[in-house]
């Protein structure tokens, strides 16, 4: 406490240093450009993968845009931030590997950390795919914007969109030379809690060849002392260190060309889960204990080349983006989140992938035309090892060194192509026909995760075929398959007038098939899901949505409503049926059912004066299950018990609402104070609802003195301000303690069994100095 009051303190004391000295550079009121004027300026999205990018109000899409100056005022530091900013989105981590996503959009999304399952809200970097849900929920910054993309997007997007796309967009190196510096130091203020996070940051951009050639490096450096508390030693935990180096080019061989380079590498040190066992604590405390502090060591190099070629035919762009990324990492986790070794467990993961789109787009008359050519590949290679030491099986030699050992490798291609036109019937009535045609092939090794000696699956050492001679069990399977789709979109928008417009459309999305890494039942496997699905792996998802919306705003832009009701229906739902088993825990991949979600939502924001920004969102989500096909409700039968729980990760709703105050103090610079809270219900988190996360509030503050130096700032700022309990997930475990009541239920007050909970951080405050030029 004594260290975050001194750096609290030291911050107060350099802006007031600052405060006092003689102004240098300082803007007149005239030319001064206050937070309100920044956010309202207009935001431009590249959804659309036009030649120019659009006004968000104008594209028939669902979307909350973000400019960099909107970022830095909702205080956004992670992909993690934004769950609390849109209407029925959530973008959570899932806490059982840090930085590994588990995002939905509209009740579609993913409840699990197994590498081998694709997303169903992609997520898009300088407008590349990343292929893994693994190493997304990374520290963000020098950025350009985000737009988060609500219902499917693969027309334009591709397989694994079915909820949406997160799309991420860094900033391009200047024209002229700039530079940007952070330092903020944040942590708990609660009696208990752990320590200091430390971040630092820094860009430099600017013009190396004037009119030819730009460039930009940057580097950041966090240091967290661990936010919590582990009751088990009085360490602190959650501690991590992240480094992050990146660089770009921006040449222009000619008016016509243009190549730009974006280059990143991230390197991370983590302790493990902080999981929370509420079989053992309450579950609105942040209260834990575990003997194992786990960790989790990550790199990852991303690469990207965006060349842009204009070209006379249709006044269009030819659009070229390659994209590499190298991701590797080793972890270590709690799992029984316990102080005794029940179920521990560690993994190793190694991803490589490589994509290239090729796009063209131009106008031609009233038609507006957008195709491409798209090619991904990827490796993915998988090692679990669980600590069980209570299932040790009496055949096994005591000589030999104990565990559980699996996991999978996959090679994994797609092809598409897709074309895209708008036609404008009249000026204000515009049609969209679409088609993506798709095309994946999976080929898969999968070692089951079982007793037998150490072997490692990144390495090529666990077996695959044979019989496991410590269980009689087969020892794995190799397979392949493939999937083929056409992908179509039909809409129609209307423009009343210039500020007001309505939308429809139907689209459909898929999300992949595959196989499932972590079999840890070679019983039911084997005996039960083969038999009944024909098929070593699980089926895609497929989905059919149908959307009308509407856009309006007042002239000056400083009045905007914007809603949208959906309906979506979902056939071969993709599901992880998570139980508790004599393995710790049990997550069989399944295609369990088709569901119907529907919903509405609305988000706007009125600028009261010239310095009192308000802005609000609603979302209201009603989903159910049409056909069950297995028993996910753990009674053994499948029935109208099975079809009466409720969907996971289906939030019913969401609100919110933030306020912007510019204050002018003249010589003395400005201060920018923003109030965002946020809503979200509760969610059920495994397809029986044993598993849930409780409903939360966030509350969000940030006030910044933006001093009469040009380009320095002060904020003090605080997070979740209601200091709300939140997890990743909720996995339910065979290990029961003194809160257990010994009967599975939905949504129970207190858990059946045990459950291993990953904690998010409680309140935070801290301090941020901002030097830009």
């Amino acid at each position: 406490m004594m260290q975050r009051k001194t750096l609290l303190l030291s911050g107060v004391a350099l802006a007031t240093a600052f405060s006092v000295m003689p102004a240098h550079a300082q803007e007149t009121d005239e030319d001064r450009e206050n937070a309100v004027d920044r956010v309202l300026q207009k935001v431009t999205v590249s959804a659309t993968k036009k030649k120019d990018v659009e006004d968000v109000q104008s594209v028939p899409i669902a979307v909350t845009a973000f400019n960099a100056d909107t970022l830095d005022a909702l205080n956004v530091t992670t992909v993690e931030d934004l769950s609390y900013t849109s209407p029925n989105v959530s973008l959570d981590d899932v806490g059982t590997s840090r930085g590994t996503a588990n995002f939905a959009i509209r009740g579609l999304g993913v409840n699990s950390s197994i590498p081998s399952i694709d997303p169903a809200v992609g997520v898009f970097v300088d407008g590349v795919y990343l292929g893994i849900n693994n190493g997304v929920v990374v520290d963000l910054f020098d950025l350009e914007s985000v737009e988060v993309l609500r219902g499917p997007q693969g027309l334009l997007f591709g397989r694994n969109t079915t909820g949406g796309a997160l799309v991420i967009n860094t900033a391009r190196p200047t024209d002229d030379f700039t530079y940007k510096a952070r330092a903020r130091f944040d942590g708990p203020i609660d009696d208990d809690r752990g320590g200091l996070n430390s971040t630092v940051q820094g860009i430099v951009s600017g013009p190396l060849i004037d009119g030819v050639l730009n460039g930009k490096i940057g580097a950041y450096y966090n240091t967290d002392a661990g936010y919590f508390k582990n009751l088990y030693d009085g360490d602190n935990h959650g501690e991590a260190q992240t480094a992050i180096y990146k660089g770009a080019l921006e040449w222009f061989p000619t008016d016509r060309l243009t190549f730009l380079l974006n280059a990143q590498y991230n390197d991370s040190y983590v302790d493990g889960p902080s999981g929370q066992n509420r079989s053992y604590f309450d579950r609105d405390s942040f209260d834990f204990s575990i003997n194992n502090p786990g960790f989790g060591d990550s790199e990852t190099t991303f690469v990207s080349l965006r060349t842009d070629y204009d070209v006379d035919f249709g006044n269009g762009q030819i659009t070229n983006i390659v994209g590499y990324r190298d991701y590797s990492g080793t972890s270590s986790g709690d799992i029984d989140a316990t102080p005794f070794t029940l179920f521990h467990s560690n993994a190793e993961i190694a991803q490589e992938q490589i994509s290239n789109e090729l796009r063209y787009a131009g106008t031609f008359g009233n038609t507006d035309v957008t195709t491409g050519l798209y090619y991904f590949n990827q490796t993915l290679d998988y090692t679990e090892i669980r600590n069980l030491p209570t299932t040790r099986p009496a055949a096994f030699p005591a000589a030999l060194p104990w565990g559980f050992y699996g996991g999978g490798s996959q090679d994994h291609t797609v092809y598409g192509a897709f074309a895209n036109v708008d036609y404008s019937i009249t000026p204000d009535l515009i049609a969209t026909v679409g088609l993506r045609y798709s095309s994946e092939e999976k080929d898969a090794d999968v070692t089951y995760i079982r007793p037998r000696p150490e072997c490692s699956v990144v390495d090529g050492t666990c077996p695959i075929d044979g019989t496991n001679p410590y269980t009689g069990e087969d020892n794995g399977f190799s397979d392949g398959d493939d999937w083929s789709n056409w992908t179509p979109k039909l809409g129609l928008q209307y423009f009343w007038s210039d500020n007001f417009q309505t939308y429809g459309s139907y689209t459909k999305g898929f999300r992949s098939g595959g196989y499932n890494f972590r079999i840890t039942d070679v019983n039911v496997f084997q005996n039960q899901i083969v038999p009944n699905t024909g098929d070593f792996g699980f089926d895609e998802e497929e989905v059919d949505a149908y959307e009308i919306g509407f856009k309006s705003g007042s002239e000056d832009g400083r009045v905007q409503l914007n809603g949208a009701a959906f309906y979506t229906e979902i056939g071969n739902m993709q599901r992880e049926v998570n139980t508790a088993g004599p393995s710790g825990v049990v997550q069989n991949i399944l295609n369990t059912a088709d569901a119907t979600i529907k919903g509405v939502e609305v988000d706007g924001r009125w600028a009261a004066t010239n310095n009192l920004l308000f802005t609000f969102n609603v979302g209201m989500i009603d989903a159910e299950y049409d056909e069950v096909r297995f028993d996910i409700s753990g009674d053994t039968v499948v029935d109208e018990r099975d079809e009466a729980l409720e969907l996971p990760r289906v939030p019913q709703l969401t609100y919110g609402f933030g306020v912007i105050h510019d204050t002018d103090f003249g010589d003395m610079g400005s201060l920018v104070s923003t109030l965002n809270l946020q809503y979200r219900d509760r969610i059920a988190y495994t397809d029986s609802n044993f598993g849930w996360v409780q409903g939360t509030t966030q509350v969000a503050a940030d006030f910044t003195w933006e001093t009469p130096y040009e380009g320095f700032a002060v904020s003090l700022f605080g997070d979740n301000l209601l200091d709300e309990v939140q997890v990743g997930n909720d996995t339910q475990l065979p290990f029961p303690g003194p809160l257990s009541n010994g009967t599975q239920s939905p949504f129970p007050a207190l858990p059946g069994g045990g459950t291993f909970s990953p904690l998010k951080k409680g309140r935070v405050v801290g301090v941020e100095f901002t030097i830009a030029r």
